[in-house]
């Protein structure tokens, strides 16, 4: 079954008349060619439905979730590498910490996000005063308190992307026709976030369980409000750059907030009726590649992309993943994302999510898997090779779904809410446990093994590894490192990993320079272990490849030609956590401050 069910809900006339709703001034730029005034859209439940879909609609499309703000904005860390190469005036100059205010990477998002507020707003203000919310059937009302929980969701997703990229933004909670000038100032990101959570608190009573509503995960349910309240706590509890002094700060009541994520998930946990973990981590990844819907209901909220085009669909699958060169039957891929070699090796060698994260091959013209370095490992839980159906050619929108929360993010948010506030209690231990269970393929001893929860530090410590595994090419670990104020302190630790590996140190001496594979029915098998030297011979029928040699002093210095670049312009608290607020709003906003160290 196709699961782009919302995608596919908005026409383009419904879309047209949606945007018309308002005209947005200066930086939030709608053209207003509706076909329908608010009073006519919000007389009718169908009509709140369109407007509330159209809300959603900024969602898709290349300009956020389907390449921006999924496959640019989350990169260096020591996870993966985003497009390897010296910082430009594109995609590398987010991804090495060097972008500009005029950077269109950085521009078209911003007005994007906006416009997706703009229209959530309109819904926020206009549902409410419908007379069928307050005195229609019970259907009636029902839906359209459904829909109002959802735009003030929508808002929130909005803000929250706006709030963790950029800092302290201007935070729009009327629509445009209402704020003067629309010259609104650069707001403290922790009131936002304030907002938000109380939006939030308050959405939860209005939408229902996944159960009740017969959604797919598309649609906004409750366990997807509670979720990503318990996300938005996290990160109001969490560090971030001063906006004036790119200082690494946490505020004095972070308790407070951990306490509300530590609700939320506790809560989610006591309904695994409505989502809970897939069994299966090779599962939740292939139904998301074979466009179908996964048996546990684990992903909680994604992104619908469908329609083939720039403005609704997605390149997941194309720009990251393996990279394929014109195979006839499965077209072809950029595998853009690469991994920081140090990050295979984060992997336990029986760890199953490894070979579904990480992809150590290519795939040729002859339909055939080719063995890569380690340098050129690529992310795999994307891929287009596992489309079904296959898509050959050169288009480069697969309608892969974009996911924004699963359950496993429930249970280790609550692990770490839980230890921040109590310690390393059973019931930390026990989230934790769950999800790297579950990563060993269900052994739970082979996945308690060596692993230290004994303290509050190391609780913590086992935690932002876990998170790690678990959530590679997720568009996860930048923020989880940012909240933490530990980016800076990650990127440090991994280029001195890496030079150590380059020397061939331990922990790294077991990491063997050159590896051996064969190609089986088109696929490669690797003749030995990823966790041995290499051996004296060449073992007979393989094709070696430089494995660890692939890591060379050029890779490590950041001086090879359309090599690593790994965050190469990165320098911590002179503010490049944050990116830079757009040229043309400060230009035609005089009361939106641009972010330190721009």
């Amino acid at each position: 079954m196709k699961r782009n069910i919302l995608r596919l809900a908005l026409g383009a006339a419904t879309l047209t008349a949606t945007l018309g709703l308002s005209a947005c001034k200066d930086y939030l730029d709608v053209t207003p060619d509706a076909y329908y005034t608010p009073e006519q859209l919000f007389s009718t439940v169908s009509g709140a439905t369109t407007a509330v879909i159209g809300a959603y609609d900024l969602l898709s499309g290349d300009r956020t979730y389907g390449t921006r703000l999924s496959l640019y904005y989350p990169y260096d860390t020591d996870e993966l590498i985003g497009a390897p190469g010296v910082a430009n005036s594109g995609n590398r100059g987010i991804s090495r910490y060097k972008a500009l205010p005029t950077n269109a990477e950085v521009v078209n998002p911003w007005g994007d996000l906006y416009q997706g507020v703009e229209r959530a707003n309109i819904c926020i203000k206009n549902i409410p005063q419908m007379s069928l919310y307050r005195s229609g059937t019970s259907a009636d009302t029902a839906a359209l308190h459904r829909l109002y929980g959802e735009a003030l969701t929508l808002r929130a997703q909005y803000m929250y992307e706006l709030v963790r990229n950029w800092g302290d933004v201007p935070a729009p909670l009327v629509p445009t026709d209402a704020a003067a000038n629309f010259q609104l100032p650069s707001a403290d990101r922790n009131v936002t976030l304030d907002t938000l959570i109380a939006n939030l608190g308050k959405a939860s009573k209005l939408v229902p369980w996944r159960s009740a509503a017969g959604a797919p995960s598309e649609r906004i349910t409750k366990g997807a409000v509670k979720a990503l309240r318990a996300r938005l706590a996290l990160q109001r509890g969490g560090y971030s750059a001063n906006a004036r002094t790119g200082v690494i700060e946490r505020p004095a009541d972070y308790l407070t907030y951990y306490r509300i994520a530590q609700q939320e998930c506790a809560d989610l946990m006591r309904n695994r009726t409505q989502h809970t973990l897939n069994p299966s981590f090779y599962d939740l990844f292939k139904s998301i590649n074979e466009l179908r819907r996964e048996s546990s209901n684990e992903i909680m909220f994604e992104v619908g992309m469908g329609g083939s085009s720039a403005v609704s669909d997605s390149k997941v699958g194309y720009y990251d993943g393996p990279r394929l060169n014109a195979s006839p039957i499965y077209g072809s891929s950029q595998g853009t994302v690469v991994a920081v070699p140090t990050y295979f090796y984060a992997f336990d060698s029986t760890d199953v999510r490894r070979d579904i994260t990480l992809t150590p091959y290519t795939i040729g013209s002859n339909n055939n898997q080719a063995g890569t370095t380690l340098a050129a490992v690529t992310t795999g839980k994307f891929r287009r090779d596992w489309r079904t159906p296959a898509l050959p050619g050169t288009g480069n929108y697969l309608g892969y779904n974009w996911v924004l929360i699963r359950f496993a993010d429930v249970l280790l948010m609550f692990a770490e809410a839980e230890n921040e506030l109590n310690g390393p209690t059973t019931a930390a231990k026990n989230a934790l446990l769950e999800v790297r269970t579950r990563g060993f393929g269900g052994n739970a001893t082979r996945a308690a093994a060596g692993l230290d929860l004994t303290t509050k530090a190391a609780f913590f410590n086992a935690l932002v590894k876990e998170r790690l595994l678990e959530f590679g090419g997720e568009g996860i670990r930048k923020y989880d490192l940012l909240r933490w104020g530990m980016l800076a302190t990650k990127l440090a630790e991994t280029k001195a990993e890496l030079a150590k590996m380059q020397a061939g140190q331990a922990p790294y001496n077991i990491v063997p320079q050159y590896m051996y594979y064969r190609v089986v029915n088109g696929q490669v098998q690797w003749a030995r272990s990823f966790y041995r030297p290499s051996p004296a011979a060449t073992p007979t029928g393989t094709t070696r490849v430089n494995w660890r040699l692939s890591v060379d002093a050029a890779y490590v210095n950041n001086t090879k030609p359309g090599g690593t670049g790994l965050a190469a312009d990165f320098v911590p608290n002179v503010g490049k956590e944050l990116l830079p607020i757009p040229q043309s709003t400060i230009d035609t906003d005089p009361n939106v401050r641009q972010n330190f160290g721009y």
